[in-house]
């Protein structure tokens, strides 16, 4: 029964990951084609329409999604770190959501609360990664090493956060290097933001971050303490 899960959640895992990519490098080619025929000012008279900084965003998050879903499988054969399939479509099913579907499909502006969802579903997956990667180091033979329940789910969290904020340094040094507005320093006018205005989207990701991984750190403090308590002994 193992074995057969195994195996689909395998047949399943490739067919996502096939499915993102050929999204994401039909959606690259799409991307450029439009970022040449953009204007860069909205035209007089015209409501709404995209311009070559949008399809700049666009054609960056897609080549950068292209990239970085190959990071698990890096992973493993650097590192010999053992990913399971469930984690491989969870993360795949992330990508989707946040760049053919937030980007391409602007899901960000049509889709309320879109960004928060996501950033909450990937501070959980973090947060359950960490989990992983210390329980991978406790079993290891080559390295003695025995973490407390506390400690791995103090790691998991603070691990979740961290590749939040480095995810928001990518945002500001995108923004900073070619002008775009990840961070939504500006508004639809083009206006800047001052104050909590402008700190109210970054602000917003990072503690979604943090919540997403308090929930799973909870979860996992609770779940791995039961796993280590010895079996009662029976009458």
């Amino acid at each position: 029964m193992d074995e057969t899960r195994s195996r689909r959640h395998e047949k399943i895992r490739k067919i996502a990951g096939n499915v993102l990519f050929f999204s994401l490098l039909l959606s690259t080619v799409y991307a450029f084609i439009r970022f040449l025929l953009a204007p860069e000012q909205v035209p007089e008279g015209a409501t709404h329409i995209n311009l070559k900084s949008d399809y700049l965003l666009m054609l960056v998050q897609c080549l950068l999604g292209i990239m970085v879903m190959s990071l698990p499988s890096v992973l493993t054969r650097r590192w010999n770190i053992t990913i399971a399939s469930p984690i491989y479509i969870l993360y795949y099913v992330f990508l989707y959501c946040a760049v053919f579907l937030g980007e391409v499909f602007e899901f960000y502006e049509t889709v309320p609360h879109w960004d928060t969802m996501l950033h909450f579903f990937s501070g959980m997956m973090l947060c359950a990664l960490g989990f992983i990667l210390v329980d991978m180091l406790n079993r290891s033979e080559k390295i003695r090493l025995k973490l407390s329940p506390v400690f791995v789910a103090l790691f998991a969290f603070c691990f979740s956060l961290s590749c939040g904020a480095i995810w928001e340094i990518y945002e500001y040094t995108v923004d900073c290097v070619m002008g775009l507005n990840m961070q939504k320093y500006l508004d639809p006018q083009g206006i800047v933001r001052i104050g909590q205005t402008a700190l109210r989207d970054t602000m917003k990701d990072i503690i979604m971050d943090a919540a997403a991984a308090l929930l799973i750190s909870v979860i996992g403090l609770i779940t791995t303490r039961r796993q280590r308590e010895p079996a009662r002994p029976t009458n």
